[in-house]
């Protein structure tokens, strides 16, 4: 190519530039997004962010609701009880997270949870049909299944808390079977009528009562609580009560226990705002200050009437709280959370110490003054400090908010809350009573005589909670196998003088 050629090529060249730019720079901005485009793409990711946090959450609410039960109650009933009694006890609540998960996935969450009457279920969830990554009709952000084992580590803790006032006296096939049948016919219905779609007791979802129950004073505490005092009258005292000392023969458990029942109760009453946001906050916040209120509440009454302060008082004072703030936590203040825990505190006090005295049951571990009365307590005190700023429950035609409780100027929501804690009352112990009824006619709720005294650890599950004697034989060669542990301590001391 001669030089006059290359650059008449060149030129040519140079002449299409322009055009291939503009093509190009066309081409790129036909495959740039608009700026629709690009603001729904970031709302998409931001709602996906948002569904990760929550589910996250949830799922470690539920494990430390599950924790509540085992090993937290477990070992807080566990050291309650005499030697004899503490693996019986123990195994009570470990059972629970068996038999109600089955019970549960197969229509335990669909009565609970499926649209259908006002105070029952339906069966749109049987086998859990149709429960799984689709979003929750109760918690957008979250998947079905996740808000569905969410709510099962509530249906198993609920029965547990019953068998405290049944301990050291209640066959292990009598109590299986009572607990199935109470979860059916008491938990399953109370929980759809303050819970549940159109249940009518619910405050959010189109109830005739609109009580307020954030995480369960109603439906959990309430309703297990005096269900327990059912039992306790129905099974009678236990051999020798109260003349016999029944001291708690392992406080360290309890203590921890309680420490884990604390803990775990943040993912009771903070999970149960369903989403990871600034309810949640409030909630986690106020269930610390409800405890700690009504730890120091419950001692302080029990330091000046018997001259101590106990551990044993300390935990059974902030359980109280925690339970007495369970119905509030979403509804109120920090402020009027240490109100509510401290006045619970005192007030389940009294319970277990006079009114238990007065009316002469014998509520083993105290389910009763702890959980029905501290419950109730709890559910009515909701309805004196809840407060619209925390959580605006009620609003008018115009859709502005309305105040929430009667400090707030809503006299009308303690009525409410006393229907709805009726109703679990009365659910709770017809429907226990009946239920004993059937379970005695089966199979006989009480142990015999005889091996009440020996202890349900052997007599029920032929095993020993604590296996002392055979430790020491095996440390030292002493052979003490028929003496209590304290007896082996002085021979094995003598011998070793010798």
């Amino acid at each position: 190519m001669t030089p006059l050629q290359k650059l008449g090529s060149l030129l040519t060249k140079l002449a299409v530039l322009p055009f291939g730019l503009i093509a190009m720079t066309l081409s790129a901005l036909a495959q740039t997004p608009t700026v629709e485009e690009r603001l729904a793409a970031a709302e998409t990711a931001v709602k996906a962010a948002q569904t990760a946090g929550d589910n996250a959450w949830l799922l470690v609410c539920a494990a430390l609701v599950l924790m509540m039960t085992g090993p937290g109650l477990a070992l807080f009933y566990g050291g309650l009880v005499r030697r004899q009694n503490v693996l019986s006890t123990i195994m009570q609540s470990f059972i629970m997270m068996a038999v109600i998960t089955v019970i549960w996935a197969v229509f335990g969450y669909s009565l609970a949870f499926a649209k259908g009457s006002p105070f029952i279920g339906g069966f749109d969830f049987l086998f859990l049909k149709g429960v799984g990554a689709e979003p929750s009709a109760y918690a957008g952000t979250v998947p079905a299944q996740t808000f569905m084992v969410f709510q099962l580590m509530f249906a198993i803790i609920t029965p547990a808390l019953i068998t405290g006032a049944f301990a050291e006296r209640m066959k292990f096939s009598a109590m299986l079977l009572f607990c199935s049948l109470w979860a059916v016919i008491v938990y399953f219905p109370l929980a759809h009528m303050v819970w549940g779609d159109g249940g009518f007791l619910n405050a959010f979802l189109g109830g005739t009562v609109p009580a307020l129950d954030f995480a369960g004073g109603t439906v959990v505490h309430i309703s297990s609580g005096f269900s327990a005092l059912i039992c306790a009258l129905y099974l009678g005292k236990r051999a020798g009560y109260p003349k016999t000392p029944f001291a708690p023969h392992n406080l360290v458990l309890s203590v921890v226990g309680a420490c884990l029942l604390w803990v775990g109760w943040f993912g009771f009453n903070a999970g149960s705002a369903l989403a990871a946001g600034s309810l949640a906050s409030n909630a986690f916040v106020t269930t610390h200050f409800g405890a700690a209120a009504a730890a120091i509440g419950w001692l302080v009454i029990e330091w000046l009437r018997q001259g101590k302060p106990t551990a044993l008082g300390g935990i059974s004072g902030a359980v109280a709280g925690l339970v007495g703030i369970t119905p509030a936590a979403g509804f109120v203040t920090p402020m009027s959370a240490l109100a509510v825990g401290f006045i619970a505190g005192v007030v389940c006090y009294f319970a277990v110490t006079e009114l238990k005295k007065r009316l002469g049951y014998d509520d083993s571990l105290d389910a009763f003054g702890v959980h029905g009365i501290g419950g109730l307590t709890g559910a009515l005190l909701t309805g004196v400090f809840a407060n619209s700023a925390v959580n605006a429950v009620f609003k008018d035609a115009s859709g502005a908010v309305t105040p929430s409780g009667l400090l707030e100027g809503n006299p009308g929501q303690v009525l409410n809350q006393l229907i709805g804690a009726a109703i679990a009352i009365v659910l709770g112990c017809v429907g226990s009573y009946i239920i004993l009824k059937v379970v005695d006619l089966v199979v006989g709720v009480r142990v015999s005589g005889e091996d009440e005294m020996q202890g349900l650890d052997i007599t029920q599950h032929g095993e020993e909670g604590y296996n002392l004697d055979a430790d020491l034989v095996s440390a030292g060669g002493f052979g003490m196998s028929g003496n209590s542990f304290n007896d082996s301590i002085l021979m094995a001391a003598e011998a070793l003088e010798k």
